[in-house]
């Protein structure tokens, strides 16, 4: 099977926007839930919804794929799950070493995604002496002093960061030295790499800081609203219900 090193996919990736990019996974997924249930068309609509976009946006996006639907019928299905498939390059064997081996490394390691989506997890590799040869998800733990010739023996070029922060930037400078140039970091940190390196972030503590946000937010309009109505004397009336000379109905209408 072909690996990430060696063979990379011809495709159209380079004209499609960044947004559109971000957004072709989430087709994915809920193309694949479509697939799986056995349906054979989707109309733009239904898949928007599932996706949590707007259809207009999906259909623009998937213009830009050179799929358009058919008027009355929607899209293919199973000729989607491919075309995005081969868009992202999952059509293909795509090896990662995971980095940092503990408790969030671990979980990423027994994550079982990563084979059904194109990644096979080739190593996991630790600092800790008494990490190496330890099984963690059927796989051996490797030491670091191993990374460079493990990164080169399986034709690596994704890595995942998953160490803490102090270590972090030595690992990716490590991994970039020995060819990855794609690099998954989940270390509460902000990697330095050189151009032609990609860095996506991971960083939990910031998703929940942003669910904190909307929470007070939430709960301050909850308060504000509940003042303004505590504010309003008994008895009072409402101006929505006076009648058209000011004055209230005795009896409202049916």
């Amino acid at each position: 099977m072909a690996t990430g090193r060696t063979h990379r996919p011809a495709t159209r990736s380079r004209g499609i926007p960044e947004a559109t990019v971000a957004r072709l996974p989430l087709y994915l997924r809920a193309l694949t839930a479509l697939s799986e249930r056995s349906v054979p068309t989707v109309s733009s609509e239904e898949l928007a919804a599932a996706a949590g976009v707007n259809s207009a946006k999906l259909r623009k996006d998937f213009s830009y794929l050179g799929s358009y639907g058919t008027r009355g019928v929607g899209y293919d299905v199973e000729y989607l799950v491919y075309q995005i498939s081969r868009e992202l390059g999952l059509t293909q064997d795509w090896p990662v070493v995971i980095v940092g081996i503990g408790n969030l490394g671990a979980a990423l390691a027994n994550y079982g995604g990563f084979a059904s989506r194109g990644f096979r997890v080739a190593a996991l590799i630790d600092a800790d002496p008494a990490m190496a040869g330890k099984p963690v998800a059927g796989i051996p733990v490797q030491h670091t002093d191993e990374l460079e010739r493990i990164i080169d023996d399986n034709g690596v070029s994704i890595g995942v960061i998953a160490t803490p922060a102090g270590a972090a930037q030595q690992v990716c400078e490590r991994l970039v030295a020995a060819g990855v140039t794609s690099i998954l970091n989940f270390a509460p940190t902000v990697l330095s790499v050189p151009d032609g390196v990609d860095v996506r972030k991971v960083d939990l503590s910031i998703e929940l800081q942003i669910l904190a946000f909307h929470e007070q937010r939430k709960a301050g309009e909850e308060a504000e609203a509940a003042a303004a109505v505590a504010a309003v004397p008994a008895g009072e009336v409402d101006e929505s219900e006076k009648g058209p000379d000011g004055d209230v109905p005795a009896v409202m209408p049916a």
